[in-house]
């Protein structure tokens, strides 16, 4: 049985992910996380949560099962998840939950573990959770009377949070005007005033999340509404968040994108040039432009891959000393800040820079030339042994050819479903869209 993911375990609230597993999940982590041995972490696992409506009933579950092994759990309320994270550490707890399926739509939900570090528990302890559930939670004792967990409500938690993330700030940043889409999701509460107390001019939208409307064409998968709100507020740029606030992305002035990949080159350009970029390297993932590769190989600085998922971004950022990280979605990791992706966090760090520079971000963003790129998804039977088929290996060697050094051919298959992704990457707009469908084409032949 597999139910830990690349990101927790995810699924549709109350069919997939029910009340009964959140409760198992709860049981099994406080029981094995106990076993792994903390003398030095307080007896508690921290529990915040996204705006979904599945939130509450899933919180109630997991809470009742880690509350029968004898832990207590510190609650703290709608929080991002990075918030968590950095929660988790400060209460010296053993662990910290994240109830969210972050940029999904709101009938699915997801409960991800950290580990008292603030990372992603290993894939070894997610093992033992899950052959505990499947062994139906044998083992476990029932402990009474005063030795049963208890709920602590913490009210300090955004408190604390904003307070961590303008220390990371210097100076204010008065003077901005700023359009923040908060996708009715967990920074709602938290990144409007905390900007505001930087001195940033907020407007604030999609801020009044009612349990269904998360990420409901808003936020960063949805930015229509954030490119047509600066625009018309005449602001300098927006921000957008996800769900649960670990993504960025952001809108010029202009109301053009600027995604992950322009992100970390303005990040990386900004921290080399101060001498922060620890080995003068950073991480992203294969999916990354090839523009970005070579604005930064232009500068010196290398740039290792990673294949797709933050956690494998922060694993490369781990074996190698890396201080940058992220992913083209907006998932950016400083790690000397916080140990996952932290939306709030790496807007303060972009508004600073423009802030400083006195540059717009349009112009912080043209550092980076984007290379035209497709993606096309290829629906198959079967997503595995692609990689051995001897059309698809010429195809793809052809196609490579074809392009030489300015471009570049990837297939993939998908984490989640029956998909093999082929995304080309090149100058020429028309040559690479023609190489993306022969491509397809060839995929869809050999695998259906």
């Amino acid at each position: 049985m597999k139910l830990f993911g690349t990101d927790g375990v995810r699924g549709e609230a109350n069919l997939v992910l029910t009340a009964e597993l959140a409760y198992q999940l709860g049981r099994a982590a406080a029981h094995i996380l106990q076993q792994e041995g903390l003398p030095d972490k307080e007896k508690a696992i921290v529990i915040g949560k996204d705006t979904r409506i599945s939130g509450d009933m899933l919180e109630a579950s997991l809470i009742a099962g880690i509350c029968s092994t004898g832990v207590d759990v510190y609650q703290v309320g709608v929080m991002p998840t990075p918030a968590v994270a950095v929660l988790t550490r400060m209460l010296n707890a053993m662990a910290g939950v994240v109830i969210s399926a972050s940029h999904n739509p709101y009938q699915d939900n997801g409960i991800k573990f950290f580990s008292p570090l603030g990372v992603k528990l290993p894939d070894r302890v997610e093992e033992k959770i899950e052959k505990l559930i499947a062994d139906d939670l044998a083992g476990i004792p029932y402990p009474v009377g005063a030795d049963l967990g208890r709920v602590i409500p913490y009210e300090e938690g955004a408190k604390r949070y904003t307070q961590f993330i303008q220390s990371k700030v210097s100076g204010d940043l008065g003077g901005l005007r700023v359009v923040v889409d908060c996708a009715n999701g967990a920074a709602s509460h938290i990144a409007p005033p905390l900007l505001r107390s930087l001195g940033v001019d907020v407007v604030a939208i999609n801020c009044t999340p009612n349990g269904i409307n998360i990420n409901e064409n808003c936020g960063s998968t949805h930015l229509e509404q954030l490119q047509k709100a600066v625009v018309a507020q005449e602001a300098d740029l927006g921000i957008a968040y996800d769900g649960d606030a670990d993504r960025l992305l952001a809108v010029d002035h202009w109301g053009e994108v600027v995604d992950g990949d322009k992100l970390l080159v303005i990040y990386a350009l900004d921290m080399d040039a101060k001498g922060e970029l620890d080995g003068n390297q950073m991480v992203v993932t294969v999916m990354s432009n090839l523009g970005l590769k070579v604005a930064l190989q232009q500068k010196g600085i290398t740039v290792r891959e990673s294949q797709v998922g933050d956690r494998y971004v922060i694993e490369e950022m781990q074996n190698h000393g890396a201080v940058l990280g992220g992913e083209q979605s907006g998932h950016i990791i400083f790690s000397k800040d916080n140990t996952t992706g932290d939306g709030i966090l790496s807007s303060v760090k972009l508004l600073e820079i423009v802030k400083k520079s006195k540059k717009s971000l349009q112009k912080l963003a043209a550092q980076m030339e984007q290379y035209p790129q497709i993606l096309r998804n290829v629906r198959v039977q079967n997503k595995n042994g692609w990689a051995e088929k001897e059309e698809i290996k010429a195809a793809m060697a052809k196609a490579q050819e074809e392009l030489g050094n300015t471009g570049r051919i990837l297939v993939r298959a998908s984490g989640t479903e029956n998909l093999l992704r082929v995304m080309v990457e090149g100058k020429d707009a028309q040559q690479i869209e023609r190489i993306a469908q022969e491509l397809a084409a060839v995929v869809d032949t050999v695998m259906n």
